[in-house]
């Protein structure tokens, strides 16, 4: 037993990747310098571009802001028709006066919180950005915080936000892939909310106004999210779309123009529909793999996904892939069963495309004194072990 063990755990220490016979051909182009297609139900990577690299958001960053919002209400601590007063910061910063996108709030007046929320995701309003943000934080400073510490909560290790409506700011930087994250989280989370992204128009004192996404009149059943434009950071977008019950999420960035903006997007999604077949590699609940643990009653747990595992593969395409099972362990029993405590991920040659979290599909006790010094016995191999590797 001890033998058998040892050998398992120098093939784990050599880092064994087993190939997977077909892969997604990244064949297609765009001018867009930051690209990434997701999709959505998986997190398998369609399509990337510098997709880690940082870039300014533009007012892609009101997402961050929405989110903020979102989780105040569903935490109860805001309600849709609560009211934030307009101050005179918000109205001479973010205001029609102030030549950028406005909702047109008037100074001094009080708005609803849902009437705020339209204002920001579907006109885009500076005004509306910093009237939630106030509202919620006191100062729009604040909420820059609580934006910056909200991404961390969520995933997002490299954002970082220094206002709530995306204006140029060197301390205002996110990446192509933290924003697909957020966009999928906002689409899970929030489902009583996401309908404002998609909502067409929008009119207040007197001003209508149509959506600024310009994939919602395009027949590709895009539903939201958010545009963006400064000159910084040039023209980008982050989207979603569905076909065939198939949902995709789009993240471009510094093109030239808005019509270069919708024209790439349309291609992109068109071409992510269009272009692969869909191959589940684990169903949910089926066993991915096993993870060591150490002092338990027994050597190893089983790992799985709580949904199907799937790839997306190019018409035609015999690419290889690598994969391999990445925790840190060995687990310390006890262990529970549920717990999350891997990640299966799939590369492309350097490119990662698939990262599905894996859960302990049982529990593991504590081990007996024999098992535990067993144990003690591996530990202290393993160690051996790792210092010739590193002298190697």
């Amino acid at each position: 037993m001890l033998a058998s063990r040892l050998i398992l755990l120098i093939m784990m220490l050599a880092l064994s990747v087993a190939p997977l016979r077909s892969a997604v051909a990244q064949t297609f182009q765009t001018t867009a310098p930051f690209a990434l297609l997701v999709d959505y139900e998986s997190g398998a990577v369609l399509f990337e571009k510098n997709a880690d690299d940082l870039m300014g958001p533009a007012s892609t960053s009101k997402l961050m802001t929405a989110e903020i919002v979102f989780h105040e209400i569903s935490q109860g601590r805001l309600k849709l028709d609560d009211s934030f007063e307009v101050s005179e910061n918000a109205w001479r910063t973010g205001g029609a006066h102030s030549h950028g996108s406005a909702m047109f709030l008037e100074v001094h007046s009080r708005v609803h919180i849902e009437d705020l929320i339209r204002g920001l995701v579907i006109q885009s309003g500076n005004d509306a950005a910093i009237t939630l943000a106030e509202g919620i934080a006191g100062t729009e400073s604040n909420f820059a915080g609580m934006m910056t510490r909200r991404a961390r909560e969520l995933g997002m290790t490299r954002s970082t936000f220094a206002n709530s409506w995306g204006k140029s700011d060197p301390n205002e930087r996110v990446t192509p892939r933290e924003m697909a994250l957020l966009a999928a989280h906002i689409i899970s989370a929030y489902p009583d909310f996401y309908h404002y992204f998609g909502e067409k128009e929008f009119t207040w004192n007197k001003v209508r106004q149509l959506n600024r996404n310009p994939l919602l009149t395009m027949d590709l059943g895009a539903d939201g999210l958010k545009t963006g434009d400064t000159a910084e950071s040039g023209f980008g977008l982050v989207a979603s779309a569905i076909e065939n019950g198939q949902r995709l999420i789009l993240v471009l960035n510094g093109l030239k123009t808005s019509a270069e903006r919708a024209e790439e997007a349309r291609k992109i999604l068109t071409w992510g529909f269009r272009s692969f077949d869909a191959r589940t590699l684990f169903q949910a609940g089926e066993t991915v793999g096993e993870a060591s643990v150490y002092g338990g009653a027994s050597g190893e747990v089983p790992l799985a996904a709580d949904k199907p595992v799937r790839l997306f593969v190019a018409h035609g395409s015999a690419e290889k892939l690598s994969a391999k099972i990445i925790y840190t362990g060995p687990l310390i029993a006890p262990v529970e069963q549920g717990a999350s405590v891997a990640h299966l991920k799939v590369w492309r040659g350097q490119t990662e495309v698939l990262d599905a979290p894996l859960k302990t599909s049982a529990a593991v006790a504590r081990g007996t004194l024999t098992q535990r010094s067993v144990d003690a016995a591996i530990e202290l191999a393993s160690d051996l072990i790792r210092k010739a590797f590193a002298k190697n």
